[in-house]
């Protein structure tokens, strides 16, 4: 199978898409049904690890396992090639644990108000790119968990489901966002995530 990526998405090598679980998967359409249906489990594990420390480097693997696991083998490792996006794939553990540091600054400190402090942490786990694919879904469930601790609603996410569906102008949304960020506009960001 042949994977049709998306804009925004992050492509796979052809040791990575190996890794592929289910034999049946012929179309991008599939895989993409697949996977949600794993993230919906994920998603129901995430719900039971109430004293479990979200902001813990096994905790961030572990989710993606959970989200992954009935579709990649490789699901819950890090990425062990360079992509067009994310840091040097040594970097990961380095760069995780600087961020999973620096959230709980934040909280401890109040540095940021919930909502920031959420989706700055999206957006930097989606920059460090720590898995071979599912990142973004990955960081956005986290995002959603970190400001469920901090005792606000889920992020709606521009009102679509975690997936952001491949295309579509929410997703186009999403993804200017994104690249606003990068540059230091944070402020847009926080608004898709509440919309």
């Amino acid at each position: 199978m042949e994977f049709q990526y998306a804009p925004g998405a992050t492509p796979l090598d052809p040791d990575e898409a190996a890794g592929l679980v289910p034999v049946h998967i012929t179309t991008q359409a599939d895989l993409n049904a697949w996977e949600q249906a794993n993230i919906v489990l994920g998603d129901r594990w995430a719900a039971r690890q109430k004293k479990r420390d979200l902001l813990d480097e096994g905790f961030v693997r572990d989710l993606h396992r959970q989200m992954f696991d009935k579709t990649w083998q490789w699901a819950g490792t890090f990425r062990q090639t360079n992509k067009n996006i994310g840091v040097d794939w040594t970097q990961i553990a380095v760069k995780l644990r600087d961020l999973l540091d620096n959230t709980r600054y934040q909280i401890e400190n109040h540095v940021f108000k919930e909502d920031e402090v959420a989706v700055r942490f999206h957006h930097q786990l989606v920059l460090i790119h720590a898995f071979p694919n599912g990142n973004g879904r990955h960081s956005r469930l986290m995002a959603d968990l970190l400001i469920t601790r901090l005792g606000q609603p889920r992020l709606t996410w521009g009102g679509a489901s975690a997936a952001l569906t491949p295309v579509g102008a929410i997703r186009d949304r999403y993804l200017v966002a994104l690249r606003e960020a990068d540059k230091g506009q944070i402020n847009g960001l926080i608004e898709f995530a509440r919309s």
